[in-house]
């Protein structure tokens, strides 16, 4: 496992990390005895950073995650999220009173005196022009409770706003093979103001792992089933938007790009770790297996160039028109 610096935090985290959502749910069952062993082979893969949330199962993933640092003597950096208890989110949900009553709620699910690192979640794109809650995350920097902040956005635009706040260390960005759009302005101005980038949905909901095809069922509680036209959340987080048997018809052609031996969630993951601004990509894991799977990506050699061009040149025929401009 290889490891790259957090934004300005001090802390460098493993570049394959881990991403807690299939854990806490909405990626039909899965046990907690299960979870904690996806969660130890992330650990024994060289992975010190987790990603999780609040409402992952209602506090279910935070809890699992506490339970694993009970267990284990290793250095675990957790980030959490907050903003959407809110039944629904307006600018006036993230005020002084809900911020510290979540961070609390959180404090108490982790087991901790401190958030690592705190980030909004996904909060409407008008939060960002509202200093004054950027200043209450800065109190409760300064009360203890949260050690660092950052964001987690939708759009491009919001990351870009996001970033103008001097305290914000981190933001979490949907950017795989289907989503490119975040390394032609973002990336760059990101690592100009030296703010960590976390890849999130690295490998579109599964569909770049290569094993969905078009006869794959899912179960009821699973987004993949039922928010494929964002029927709940926006529809970006399910496949990463992109219409099911078109992502399904890109990845085959994907295949044909790999090394001998390297598998497709591999191969997906090394391609964001070509980018040098992204800190690490946070891909979920429901089974060891699957996650010892993915944490193998880090020790895998660059890309080459034909590689490269490869991927683009599936993206801009098949994806680009679907995603480019929406997020």
């Amino acid at each position: 496992m290889n490891y790259r610096p957090l934004g300005r935090t001090g802390w460098n985290v493993s570049e394959i990390s881990f991403g807690a959502w299939a854990i806490g749910g909405f990626w039909g069952n899965v046990s907690d005895q299960e979870s904690l062993a996806a969660l130890n082979s992330a650990i024994d893969c060289g992975v010190n950073f987790i990603d999780t949330a609040d409402v992952y199962g209602d506090g279910r993933s935070e809890h699992l995650i506490a339970q694993l640092k009970n267990q284990r003597k290793d250095e675990i950096i957790v980030a959490t999220k907050a903003g959407r208890k809110l039944p629904k989110q307006s600018i006036e949900g993230y005020g002084r009173e809900n911020l510290t009553a979540w961070i609390e709620d959180s404090l108490r699910n982790l087991a901790v005196d401190a958030l690592d690192l705190l980030q909004l979640h996904c909060p409407p794109t008008e939060l960002y022009e509202h200093a004054e809650v950027f200043g209450i995350l800065d109190d409760l920097v300064k009360a203890g409770k949260i050690r660092y902040y950052g964001v987690s956005v939708e759009k491009i635009e919001e990351a870009l706003k996001a970033i103008e706040y001097p305290n914000v260390q981190s933001v979490q960005i949907i950017f795989n093979c289907f989503r490119q759009r975040p390394a032609e302005l973002f990336f760059p101005r990101a690592k100009e103001k030296k703010v960590g980038i976390l890849a999130r949905v690295p490998l579109a909901s599964g569909m770049l792992t290569g094993k969905l095809k078009s006869d794959s069922k899912f179960a009821a509680d699973d987004h993949r089933n039922f928010n494929r036209h964002g029927e709940m959340f926006d529809v970006g987080e399910t496949f990463s938007g992109v219409d099911y048997e078109t992502g399904l018809d890109a990845v085959e052609e994907m295949r044909a790009l790999r090394s001998n031996g390297v598998s497709m969630s591999q191969f997906a993951l090394r391609w964001i770790l070509m980018f040098d601004a992204v800190t690490c990509a946070i891909p979920g894991g429901k089974r060891p297996d699957q996650v010892a799977d993915n944490c193998h990506a880090s020790d895998l050699p660059p890309l080459t160039p034909e590689q490269m061009v490869g991927v683009r040149r599936i993206y801009d025929a098949k994806i680009r028109l679907l995603v480019h401009h929406r997020w």
